[in-house]
């Protein structure tokens, strides 16, 4: 039996798909999207070592679901090769799906079949009529829909048609790693964490994340003049464009400030950790578009497991309910008082045991077990009711060793 991941190219995606396969054979699947897909055809397959994967790299002709593409194309049968040659027993292995567009492939799919929805596609470039299509097609041949979202699922059910006992909402998380055995709360890194933060004085406000649209920059701009006690550090890219002109000058102007102001840029995964536990507060400010407001905020739980306090605008639905793990704020002065109140508290607001309480199950480790688990319950029942097409006894070895590893 072996699990495949269509497709790892988002980073979390490719971190559930490591936790996954620390239970489970799993392979990554990576399409490498071009113009000429259709005409080249290798696979080429590399053990990631930071998170621990096998991803194979396969060439996909863009637009390959769409008509005329797709007739004469025909990449979801080749896809679906690839898929079966590296598949030692069809009928009892797993395809997750990670898009809509891979819908062809799913219905051609043997085995069981997952659509693990990590974003709001409608959201994106495609006309949203034509994602909508897919999602309903995928939906419809899925034995399981895990949106990471209440939002995501609630527009599954209402415009894609999904059945409801279908899904199983799969938040994002962290790495288990990222945990603490026990509720520490050592203060944060003086002088051994990141290099870049050592010079910076003492408290620092931290912004983790693609620092790009979604991002509230004319509220982080008020915020930083009015806190002039206060350091900043910036964690992420930044090279994507800020479409509306305020917030993007509002960027350039923060970047351009230095002194106690710090972008250190894009890190890999692996070192947020270091970062996240090196400031003293964590500041969340999203913007409330789409898709961002629909999904799910892996900074979130990135700083959930250093146990650090959080502020957050009400620019993302799922953190509409997390308090009082973070505190949320509608406006810069709100967010100015809640500093100002942390100063005060020395930057302990007495919910740390809490947010270790919660953290201890937010990871990716736990995620990839609940998917299975989801799973087993989908196959006992069909079996149950006597809908499973299968009477092999390799079939309730499967469901078995899913319910039990």
């Amino acid at each position: 039996m072996i699990w495949h991941v269509l497709d790892v190219r988002a980073v979390w995606i490719k971190e559930f798909a490591a936790a996954l396969a620390a239970q489970v054979p799993t392979l990554g699947w990576c399409p490498n999207i071009s113009a000429v897909g259709r005409f080249r055809d290798y696979e080429d397959e590399a053990r990631l070592a930071d998170p621990p994967l096998r991803v194979r790299s396969f060439p996909l002709q863009r637009g390959f679901s769409k008509f005329p593409v797709s007739l004469i194309a025909r990449e979801a049968n080749r896809v679906n090769r690839r898929l079966l040659i590296a598949t030692p027993y069809t009928t009892e292995s797993v395809l997750i799906c990670c898009s809509p567009h891979y819908a062809p492939v799913a219905e051609r799919w043997p085995g069981q079949v997952i659509y693990y929805v990590t974003d709001l596609f409608t959201a994106y470039g495609d006309k949203p009529s034509f994602v909508t299509a897919l999602e309903r097609r995928l939906c419809g041949v899925a034995d399981l829909v895990c949106p990471n979202s209440r939002r995501i699922a609630e527009f599954l059910t209402g415009k894609a048609d999904c059945d409801p006992a279908k899904i199983t909402i799969v938040p994002n998380a962290t790495r288990a790693v990222n945990t603490t055995l026990e509720p520490g709360f050592d203060p944060p890194f003086a002088t051994c964490g990141p290099a870049e933060l050592n010079s910076l004085r003492r408290p620092i406000a931290g912004v983790i994340g693609n620092l790009a649209g979604n991002t509230d920059w004319s509220l982080l701009a008020e915020v930083i003049e009015r806190t002039p006690w206060l350091s900043w550090t910036f964690v992420g890219p930044t090279e994507m464009n800020v479409a509306d002109p305020l917030q993007r000058g509002a960027r350039s102007r923060l970047q351009q400030l230095g002194d106690r102001i710090r972008f250190v840029g894009e890190k890999p995964y692996g070192l947020l950790r270091d970062y996240a536990g090196a400031v003293d507060v964590a500041v969340l400010p999203y913007r409330k578009c789409e898709p961002t407001y629909s999904g799910s905020s892996t900074r979130f739980y990135e700083h959930l497991a250093t146990g650090r306090p959080m502020i957050a605008t009400r620019g993302f639905a799922e953190l509409l309910d997390k308090e009082p793990l973070l505190r949320l704020i509608d406006s810069a002065g709100e967010m100015v008082s809640a500093l100002d109140e942390l100063r005060a508290l020395n930057f302990r607001d007495g919910y740390e045991a809490q947010r270790w309480i919660v953290s201890q199950n937010e990871t990716w480790e736990a995620r990839a077990q609940q998917m299975r688990s989801a799973l087993a319950k989908v196959i006992a029942g069909r079996r149950a009711i006597g809908q499973d097409s299968s009477d092999s006894p390799t079939d309730s070895i499967r469901a078995s060793e899913i319910a039990l590893q």
